[in-house]
């Protein structure tokens, strides 16, 4: 247990009232962390605040907008008010849209790569800083896709904001080396978020689990452990720049 022990720290989950954010956040305060649970909605932020309490966890809700400099930079007070640290952060904003590339205006396009790139450089900057300044190192966790690459069809603006996100992580990782702060992406198969349902009709669905070795869906909580595992300074102490796949072994196929 020790080397996944994360008592004595603070998690910052931006999308943490999300699908899969809110499993991440569960996760690791599960393990001890105190979890700040960062989102728009804070009636569903409220919800996992509430299941993380009754399971012996400690939480708290602040809203923000994921794209927005002085929302992140607000967080971040809050934070140090109430911890006097950040040692975890997860980037798990995120929203698709299956508009075909001839039909893409530049309106959803920004949409998009605010919420899926802009963001996670905004916290980077804002978060990471914080972790350097501590001198304790720390570890940020993207949430990239499986369509990062090779693209998947039908979601261009999504695979680009993705394979972004992918550059991203693992060029800080070589700046934030020095100061033993890690940064690594978690690569998602194909899980039942809402954003994938809204796309996913029964031909798609179909492709998915031909390409899929262990043809069925993820489920939110079989991302539990790759979180942790990277949030852990002693689990994953030289783990940093990695693309961590958990996609039920879509990304070996080739054909």
């Amino acid at each position: 247990m020790d080397l996944f022990n994360l008592q004595g720290t603070t998690s910052v989950v931006i999308g943490g009232n999300g699908v899969l954010g809110s499993a991440m956040a569960s996760a690791l305060a599960a393990y001890g962390s105190k979890v700040v649970i960062v989102g728009r909605n804070m009636e569903k932020a409220e919800a996992v605040k509430q299941k993380i309490e009754q399971d012996g966890g400690e939480a708290i809700c602040l809203q923000a907008d994921s794209t927005s400099k002085a929302d992140l930079e607000a967080v971040l007070d809050e934070v140090l008010k109430w911890t006097g640290r950040v040692d975890t952060l997860i980037n798990a904003s995120g929203v698709n849209s299956s508009t075909p590339f001839f039909e893409l205006d530049m309106e959803e396009w920004d949409r998009i790569m605010d919420t899926n790139l802009k963001s996670v450089v905004l916290a980077c900057q804002i978060f990471g800083k914080q972790m350097i300044e501590q001198g304790e190192g720390g570890s940020i966790i993207n949430i990239s896709s499986v369509s990062s690459g090779p693209p998947l069809s039908r979601v261009f603006t999504y695979s680009t904001s993705k394979a972004g996100v992918n550059s991203v992580t693992q060029y800080l990782a070589r700046e934030f080396a020095p100061h033993r702060v890690r940064v690594n992406a978690i690569i998602p198969g194909f899980f039942p978020a809402e954003q994938n349902r809204k796309i996913l009709d029964e031909s798609r669905i179909e492709s998915i689990m031909r390409h899929t070795p262990m043809a069925r869906f993820g489920e939110p909580e079989e991302l539990q452990g790759a979180v942790v595992y990277l949030a852990s300074s002693k689990a994953s102490s030289f783990v940093t720049g990695s693309l961590l796949r958990v996609d039920g072994g879509f990304g070996a196929m080739t054909i």
